[in-house]
């Protein structure tokens, strides 16, 4: 009885804790990202690995130094910057993705040269992209985008495009909205399905499409499983992965925050965005989150913070901008904001995201990584501008 009373009181203050601090007010979401901020700070190494991996970390932290104008998000992007020599890094044997994704980077240092207007902080990255010895726009017009194994994938296309567009913004050069055109149309095309307006990771999930592969559910496995059954999730389903489709969607939020309205390519990812977001729209649960395959959400029936995060930062980002009407997306940014708070610890790790994969998969509320924790904060970023009470 002595338990029950004591068990009953705490949950009162629990409960009196959590609806007496407003997470819409611009200081408790500042606190939020500060405190996952300094909590992924401390699980990197110094200075932190030179990769995508990294780089989808730093673009939360530009977006919050942008948006907040907080300095010490600045420093730190410059002092990774400076540890990096502002370079676009090789990718390495061990490292997962082409080179592809390294392009990331070269949106961090384009930011910090907005933010100091310090021209060695882009020169490595012209350097990089005219450089007929690395992997890039000029050495392989059409092939530069591609996996080693000759698929596209669409997790590049939050990594790679958006810089053109950003180096477009700065040059006024039309080559870069060419390279930017060509590979993301080229990526995303062969791997949209019109019927439901999403994307399919990658070709294997397609049906038609016949080979072996490892489980991509568990790579650590080694399992081999035919393309039969990655196209189809355990009730039958068609499979889009959650966070696969987060990298189109933020991919085309950037884009468009950088691309000029006027640009004669604007309308055409405006409209993909606006069907996405649609379509997003109707995949979230009624708790906040977005389930990790969203065609079928019984298939892992589980919080998954990635991709929620990357909808949330894009549904408000368009909300934001005056592309997205806020009567019909307030209520979406509401819920999955409020689902974003909820794997928050109290020491900032971001949990429930699911690990580095090419699928949906089973997610625990362990399963923390340095790009989730990026991508939280790109949602803090936009949910900080809204007006929500």
């Amino acid at each position: 009885m002595k338990t029950t009373a004591i068990l009953s009181l705490f949950l009162i203050f629990l409960n009196s804790c959590t609806t007496s601090e407003n997470i819409f007010e611009k200081t408790t979401i500042k606190g939020l990202a500060d405190r996952v901020r300094n909590y992924r700070n401390k699980q990197l190494n110094d200075p932190p690995p030179y990769n995508w991996v990294t780089g989808t970390y730093y673009t939360g932290l530009v977006a919050m130094y942008e948006t907040t104008s907080d300095e010490e998000y600045l420093n730190q992007c410059l002092k990774w910057g400076k540890s990096c020599h502002w370079e676009i890094p090789d990718k390495t044997e061990q490292e997962w993705g082409s080179e592809f994704y390294s392009l990331v980077c070269g949106q961090i240092w384009y930011a910090c040269y907005q933010a100091v207007h310090d021209e060695s902080m882009l020169s490595p990255t012209f350097g990089y992209l005219e450089n007929p010895n690395r992997l890039n726009p000029i050495s392989a017009p059409s092939e530069w985008y591609l996996e080693n194994c000759g698929l596209r994938f669409v997790d590049g296309l939050f990594t790679s495009p958006p810089l053109f567009a950003m180096l477009y913004q700065l040059t006024g050069e039309e080559k870069y909205v060419r390279w930017m055109d060509a590979c993301f149309w080229d990526t995303s095309e062969p791997l949209y399905d019109e019927e439901e307006g999403l994307f399919y990771r990658d070709v294997t999930y397609r049906k038609g499409y016949h080979n072996n592969f490892k489980d991509g559910s568990d790579p650590a496995s080694g399992r081999i499983k035919g393309s039969h059954e990655k196209q189809t999730s355990r009730n039958g389903k068609k499979v889009f992965w959650s966070r696969g489709n987060g990298w189109v969607f933020g991919g085309l939020v950037r884009i468009l925050t950088y691309l000029p309205k006027d640009h004669s390519s604007y309308e055409r990812y405006k409209a993909l965005y606006v069907q996405m977001a649609s379509t997003l729209k109707a995949c979230q649960q009624a708790d906040g989150f977005w389930r990790p395959n969203l065609a079928d959400p019984l298939d892992y029936d589980m919080n998954e913070s990635s991709g929620t995060a990357f909808f949330t930062y894009g549904i408000a980002w368009g909300i934001n901008n005056g592309i997205l009407p806020g009567e019909n997306y307030l209520p979406i940014v509401r819920k999955g904001w409020s689902s974003l708070v909820s794997v928050v610890d109290d020491k900032g790790e971001v949990q429930w995201g699911q690990r580095p994969g090419t699928e949906p998969a089973s997610v625990v509320q362990e399963d923390s990584t340095t790009y989730g924790s990026g991508l939280f904060l790109l949602a803090a970023s936009e949910v900080y501008k809204l007006e929500i009470e």
